[in-house]
């Protein structure tokens, strides 16, 4: 009976045994056939065509279109009106929607205006930059200096696919790379490696640093195609002088360059873009080796088929393999922690803005009483330095989280700034004999776009009448060309902060 039943046992464990192998050998060939790649066959900027090959990763990037909740950060922080006066993000300015909403998202916006053709508009090419994957293939086409020059409206029924595939990947290999050639300019400059010299983890971050990094529009001249001169205004990393706000600061005052000039208080200003690359890199899990996709983009098991998730989002969304993996406090703890940086930030955030909208409406009372710009000078570089610290501190939304500490300090050396300005200021307000002016009130978005002479009407009938003229003509171009992806262009043009909600 004993040897029966010690038969049986090692016949079902045997059977079982199979059975697992069995298992894991199905699985592995499903592994192996996932994995090949002979290639992207037609239009690889249209990232439905990688579904064939990348079904799950595919399947998760499209899941960013669930991240589609306009927040309009104007209404709710009507400061930036005022900071960003006479620049158009005093116009219209919302927090990031998901990857998905990228191409429609820059379309709708009011900072584009309303082009009746492809020479008018406000904004140059450069504005495209990092909308889309059309534009890597834009430039391996027309040449760098060629894809930059010019207005934005040029590209509009060219760009028509939304941040996918190939702004990360090589469509004949499927390895990261990056199509922009702005990125490794800038490493060179920095004297980082460039892409092709860095690790596959350090290419992890580095493919998101290409479009998540602070830029200029560098003049640049050039002879194009025909022969002529010209002028491309060509995406540059300011990184010469090192990655910290300081740095590029110095760099950019060496140059003299501005992104505007203040309309109220006349000063020359600097626009951070989205530094999340830089101002990550100082903080704990960049100096620890974790890249931005092991956050941002966890690793995913189905069966024995491991996959990056597409679905770029917030890490706190996917904690269980965003986070858990190398923390051990609960998610509640964690959590606890994550909002408290971000009380701490807001907190400094509020203060700061409030005394640099202040200085710049200060220096406004002053010009407008007879202050000369010798007396202006040193109060101006102040109001640039300290709202170029904040505008580095908290435009790359996550900079509360990636380097709180980094985060913290510049915020409180923006207010020190802002506040030595307004010092400053009140002495050539009394000079004038307006020693007690106060700042009007700029507590709602309506107060603060009255302040910086915004006419949003004018703005929203310009750009309504342009979506019912050449943008319906942009779509028919692209769609002749077989470049719009029309199943993922579905449902992506109902919201806005000004229609739809």
């Amino acid at each position: 009976m004993k040897y029966k039943l010690l038969l049986t046992s090692s016949l079902v464990a045997i059977v079982a045994m199979g059975l697992l192998v069995g298992n894991i050998n199905a699985r592995e060939e499903e592994r192996v056939e996932l994995n090949k790649v002979d290639g992207i066959p037609e239009n690889p900027t249209v990232n439905s065509e990688w579904a064939r090959y990348y079904p799950r990763q595919y399947s998760s990037w499209k899941k960013t279109k669930e991240s589609d909740n306009i927040e309009d950060l104007v209404e709710k922080k009507p400061q930036l009106a005022v900071i960003w006066a006479g620049y158009r993000f005093a116009i219209d300015y919302n927090a990031p929607r998901g990857h998905y909403y990228a191409v429609q998202d820059n379309i709708n916006s009011l900072r584009t205006g309303g082009p009746v053709d492809d020479k008018t508009g406000p904004m140059p090419t450069a504005c495209w930059t990092c909308k889309s994957p059309d534009v890597v293939r834009l430039i391996e086409e027309d040449g760098e200096l060629e894809f930059f020059t010019g207005k934005w409206a040029r590209y509009g029924s060219e760009v028509v696919n939304a941040i996918g595939c190939m702004d990360c990947h090589d469509p004949k290999t499927a390895e990261l790379a990056v199509g922009r050639p702005h990125l490794n300019k800038g490493l060179k400059a920095a004297g980082l490696p460039t892409f092709e010299e860095s690790t596959h983890q350090e290419k992890r971050s580095l493919v998101c640093a290409q479009c998540h990094s602070e830029y200029y529009f560098k003049k640049t001249p050039y002879v194009n195609k025909e022969g002529k001169e010209a002028t491309a205004a060509v995406v540059t990393f300011p990184w010469s002088n090192g990655l910290s706000a300081e740095d590029m600061e110095k760099y950019y005052d060496s140059i003299e360059f501005s992104d505007w000039t203040h309309k109220l208080s006349k000063t020359p200003m600097l626009k951070a873009q989205h530094p999340g690359y830089e101002i990550s890199s100082t903080g704990i899990h960049a100096q620890k080796g974790v890249s931005c996709a092991d956050c941002h983009m966890p690793y995913t098991q189905e069966g024995s088929v491991k996959y990056s998730d597409h679905q770029v989002r917030n890490p706190l969304e996917t904690m269980d393999r965003s986070c858990m993996t190398c923390h051990r406090e609960s998610e509640e703890k964690l959590k606890s922690i994550v909002a408290r940086k971000f009380e701490r930030k807001e907190f400094l955030m509020e203060i700061a803005m409030d005394n640099l909208a202040k200085a710049h409406l200060e220096t406004a009372r002053a010009i407008e009483l007879g202050a000369t710009d010798e007396e202006l000078k040193e109060i101006r570089t102040l109001i640039r330095h300290g709202q170029w610290r904040w505008d580095y501190s908290i435009a790359s939304h996550g900079s509360f989280f990636h380097a709180p500490e980094e985060t913290l300090r510049l915020l409180a050396s923006a207010n020190e700034k802002a506040q030595q300005a307004r010092i400053k200021l009140v002495k050539v307000l009394a000079k004038y004999g307006n020693a007690q002016y106060i700042a009007p009130d700029f507590d709602t978005k309506q107060k603060a776009q009255a302040l910086a002479g915004v006419n949003m009407q004018a703005e929203i009938d310009a750009k309504m009448k342009f979506k019912k003229s050449l943008e319906q003509e942009w779509h028919k171009v692209a769609k002749s060309k077989q470049l719009l992806d029309e199943e993922n262009r579905k449902d992506v043009d109902t919201k806005s902060s000004y229609f739809g909600n």
